[in-house]
């Protein structure tokens, strides 16, 4: 595996770079210390496996790096690590395309982890993430009366992980229900393909769904669809 380890300071790339080392998770690590060598980096190094970036470099304002890379180079997972810990910095980029966002205070083997399942097509979401956005819903949906307790608690876990969707990733839900496919998606919502792909399958593993039916049925019964 080939990664992409972008943040000013040398300390903590060379932490990462260890890490991934001693622990046979990358083969070729390359590095990048402000918004400039970043570009020039992924435009050297076609076969960049995974992005670790950090949301706050030199040259960068705000999100416009991730953007930029999840536009311009849409098959190349990012995962965001950074220092800014607000629910509101995570969620925001997960909805831009991110991959997955990793705070800097989290042990390293959150990170070797979250790289392996980002690798395989997953989407790291921090539990925090979810945790806030679940405190943060004021309103829970009634459970018909003549549910069983089995069929109840099946529609609460679903009510929690609908709860734990990012806005993005609630639009991409609603457009599923729809019909709609993921070119069709990305065509509606401005974003690339490859960006509405990490959020279907941020959905079924919410959901914990083997397919869009499934996801979809689930959502339904348990009314939590975002047109509901």
């Amino acid at each position: 595996m080939k990664v992409l380890i972008a943040d000013d300071h040398a300390l903590i790339r060379q932490g990462m770079v260890h890490a991934l080392r001693n622990n046979s998770i990358a083969d070729t690590i390359v590095e990048a210390e402000d918004r400039e060598t970043v570009l020039a980096q992924l435009q050297q190094h076609a076969d960049i496996d995974v992005v670790l970036l950090d949301l706050f470099m030199p040259g960068a304002k705000d999100f416009d790096l991730l953007i930029h890379i999840c536009n311009n180079y849409p098959d190349i997972p990012i995962i965001v690590v950074s220092a800014a810990e607000e629910p509101e910095y995570m969620r925001k980029s997960i909805d831009l395309g991110a991959s997955g966002f990793i705070p800097k205070s989290a042990p390293m083997e959150i990170m070797l982890s979250a790289i392996q399942l980002v690798k395989s097509g997953g989407t790291y979401i921090p539990a925090d993430m979810m945790q806030a956005k679940s405190d943060s819903s004021e309103d829970r949906i009634p459970q018909p009366a003549e549910m069983n307790m089995q069929e109840i608690e099946e529609n609460e876990l679903i009510v929690k992980s609908a709860e734990s969707l990012t806005k993005r990733q609630s639009q991409v839900l609603g457009l599923m229900a729809k019909g709609q496919a993921n070119k069709e998606i990305a065509r509606e919502l401005g974003v690339s393909e490859h960006t509405v792909k990490i959020h279907v399958t941020a959905i079924l593993r919410l959901f914990n769904a083997s397919n869009r039916t499934e996801v979809v049925v689930k959502a339904r019964n348990a009314r939590v669809l975002p047109d509901d």
